[in-house]
């Protein structure tokens, strides 16, 4: 079953339509959500109500921590831009969506596969996987052969051999990966909704449980009117052009 795997929303809408559209368009009969569905953009209250809705049609879905920052308070770390869309965003919400957001798991489980927001050690610390032994100590503290997580805004690819051998790699876009059950794996899709590895399209990862194959896709779309959202919506300009450089 083919399974689109999407994170770090971050309130774009025109990012999520595009996504959306592209996933069914690529067969998806599966929606896993890993989380940050809100923050930085201009549109919480339409991506919520997405989320919501694909949640009643069965898709797995987990907190980030915007979703937790906007229904408990930001975190002392969380930088000043981030900070003051937490606040704004809260008060952009009814209280259905803030509900919503606070009833979200940190975690969940199916089969042989983990989804989480940052990493499989520390759910709630919000630590980044920013190389092999970060990924290593994730896929350590699961026994799923299979890894998706979100938090970094860069896809990215990583693998453990039965003999403790650690491996990773940028994938390309839209070519199929074979990911044998032999090895463990950490899939970092990428963002949906707020790029940084240069390229503005957006991300997600499609991911195949009865072929084993992943496919990591780059979706164009129209930056410039989410972006225009931004500034409209008086949120901190440098928000506005991360989207347009996808930094």
């Amino acid at each position: 079953m083919k399974c689109a795997v999407i994170t770090d929303l971050h309130a774009n809408r025109e990012a999520v339509e595009a996504v959306l559209d592209h996933a069914r368009s690529q067969g998806a009969e599966r929606w896993v959500l890993l989380g940050d569905f809100v923050g930085y953009g201009a549109d919480p209250g339409w991506v919520v109500d997405q989320v919501r809705t694909l949640v009643r049609q069965g898709a797995i879905v987990v907190m980030g921590n915007h979703d937790q920052a906007v229904v408990r308070g930001a975190a002392p770390g969380m930088r000043a831009d981030a900070r003051f869309v937490v606040e704004w965003t809260r008060a952009k919400l009814d209280p259905s969506q803030l509900d919503f957001l606070a009833s979200l798991p940190m975690t969940q489980r199916h089969g042989d596969q983990f989804y989480v927001h940052a990493n499989a050690w520390a759910p709630a610390g919000w630590e980044y996987i920013t190389g092999r032994s970060d990924a290593v100590r994730s896929l350590h503290a699961t026994d799923c052969r299979y890894t998706f997580c979100g938090h970094m805004h860069e896809p990215k690819l990583f693998h453990l051999s039965s003999i403790g051998k650690a491996g990773d790699f940028v994938p390309t876009p839209g070519v199929a990966i074979p990911l044998p059950p032999h090895r463990q794996w950490l899939v970092i899709p990428g963002s949906a909704g707020q790029p940084r590895d240069g390229n503005p399209a957006a991300c997600y990862a499609m991911f195949d449980d009865d072929s084993f194959e992943l496919w990591f896709h780059r979706v164009p779309y129209d930056f410039e009117s989410a972006s225009a959202k931004i500034l409209a919506a008086n949120l901190p300009q440098r928000l506005a052009s991360r989207l347009e450089d996808g930094h």
